[in-house]
């Protein structure tokens, strides 16, 4: 993390000497109070690692990624990067492939099409995940499955907006849940399918109170006997009006609070303890490389580009409870499991988030804690003032810092990031901009993955995912995040498959 020297206390140095790896990543284009600039995780003291490749001893599969020779493609690592050209001719080799693959596509599609007389498209319909196996859209969450591997009943339920309404999608479409009939089962059945293993309670609002979009598609559901199913399943009523006045908004796991945290120590940039505790040290081979974001017991939240080429978890421990690398008494956990989302490149810039899964479920006590995912259409405005935090380095091309450091950055909107003398439309939809067009203040290699967290009514939420920039902390060049609203879909998905893995009882069809 980059701070400036006026604001910043003097930076312990690791000794080992450290090389850093640079990385971007990909597709789709477009959509706080303390020191200045915030550096990610090191790739570490990888050069002795160099001769690995003359020590027969050593796998492959063992060694830490190393800094790419003149001649070697850049691999993952670190997604910030000093020369505007690489990011555009990235993005642009990037989408002459997708072009032309486009193109060949297209003609194997028109010949088929018109030598066999057979529509290969999945125009107007529901492709199974990445398959090539489509289904009719209003086969979409009808609790029947369609996609051989399930992707149709998966995502079924969201939350909307500030309040945390609920949602069920049905046949394709969604409807907001009214508070008639609802009950503590439909309540775990629901947190169940957002991919939470508990229940913490549901609230009543009435319709007027909540965002317009939601008051309309309105349904009840009923479920009588105590049996966890699918809320696609449950018996529904369509409803142009609720008949209590009422729609139901659910809470699934306490999260976004700091209860440890003296908010009377003020001022300085090393985070203190219980600061941010849902920030997370994600160890490559027993070397910090990336930060991360507890976001339930069992799940941390990164930046794909971290674990790209290196899904072996084995090789991965998480490290919560700390602001001291390393100190002891702090808990690591082993990762059961890795996951990125599909379309991840790393020669692009979009879809830059990942999930680890851990061995075992963590243990909250104030130092650990979980951030709170925002909302699906929750939207936080430019000027919104969040916090950045992590372990990277505190200057381009230094070393990460011993201590975690912290940083408060404004929101910045797509269109300012857009703008020539910025990023020149390479920020989409998928990203989000925090920090200052004169610098001075940015996240940097080695923070990558970290938080981008915004309170909100006391509540913590995680708005993005440390993932992208040129340069730390230079002028018209603020760091760019993965926007989780973004990515609500894909990580609800990730969870849901894996709670449903270890929930037999829960039903898929009728």
């Amino acid at each position: 993390m980059v701070i400036p020297e006026s604001q910043a206390e003097a930076p312990e140095q690791l000794d080992d000497s450290k090389i850093e790896v640079v990385s971007v990543t990909e597709e789709d284009l477009p959509t706080v109070e303390t020191p200045n600039t915030l550096n990610v995780s090191p790739l570490g003291s990888f050069v002795t690692d160099l001769q690995s490749d003359k020590d027969p001893s050593k796998s492959a599969e063992t060694q830490p990624p190393v800094a790419p020779s003149p001649t070697m493609p850049i691999t993952k690592v670190q997604p910030f990067i000093n020369d505007r050209k690489t990011v555009q001719s990235s993005v642009l080799a990037h989408r002459i492939e997708l072009l032309i693959a486009s193109c060949l596509i297209l003609v194997i599609i028109l010949a088929l099409s018109i030598g066999l007389g057979v529509g290969l498209s999945c125009v107007g319909k529901f492709r199974c995940g990445s398959s090539s196996q489509c289904v009719s859209a209003s086969a979409q969450c009808d609790g029947v499955v369609h996609c051989d591997n399930q992707d149709d009943e998966l995502g079924c339920v969201r939350l909307s907006g500030r309040s945390s309404v609920l949602q069920v999608q049905r046949k394709g479409e969604w409807t907001t849940v009214c508070a008639e009939d609802w009950n503590n089962w439909l309540g775990l059945s629901a947190c169940k399918q957002l991919g939470y293993s508990r229940y913490v309670e549901s609230f009543f609002l009435p319709l007027t109170s909540v965002e317009q979009d939601l008051q309309t598609n309105l349904v009840s559901l009923n479920l009588s006997q105590s049996e966890i199913v699918k809320l696609q399943n449950a018996v529904t009523h369509s409803k142009s009006q609720c008949s209590s006045g009422m729609v139901t908004t659910l809470k699934c796991l306490d999260c976004g609070s700091r209860p440890q945290y003296n908010t009377r120590v003020v001022g300085g940039n090393i985070s203190k303890p219980g600061q941010f505790p849902w920030q997370v040290s994600l160890h490559f081979n027993s070397e910090h490389l990336c930060g991360g974001s507890i976001i339930t017991p069992s799940w941390i939240l990164t930046a794909a580009h971290c674990v790209y080429g290196f899904e072996n978890s084995s090789l991965w421990t998480v490290h919560v409870g700390l602001t001291e690398q390393l100190i002891h008494g702090a808990q690591s956990l082993a990762v059961k499991s890795i996951v990125y989302h599909a379309r991840y490149r790393p020669k692009g810039l979009d879809y830059d988030i990942a999930l680890m899964k851990l061995a075992r479920p963590l243990a909250f006590n104030g130092y650990v804690e979980p951030i709170c995912l925002p909302n699906y259409g929750e939207e936080f405005t430019e000027g919104t003032v969040c916090w950045i935090s992590g372990w990277g380095a505190t200057e381009e091309d230094g070393e990460t810092s011993v201590v975690l450091r912290s940083a408060t950055v404004p929101l910045i909107s797509t269109k300012t990031c857009n703008q020539p003398e910025v990023y020149k439309g390479l920020i989409s939809s998928w990203m989000i901009c925090a920090g200052y067009l004169e610098g001075g203040i940015d996240s940097c290699q080695g923070d990558s993955g970290g938080p981008l967290a915004c309170e909100d009514s006391s509540v913590w939420k995680l708005v993005g995912a440390t993932s992208w920039g040129m340069g730390c902390a230079m002028r018209n060049k603020p760091g760019v995040y993965t926007r989780i609203t973004k990515s609500l879909s894909w990580i609800h998905q990730q969870m849901e498959r894996e709670e449903a893995r270890n929930s037999p009882t829960q039903r898929t069809d009728h």
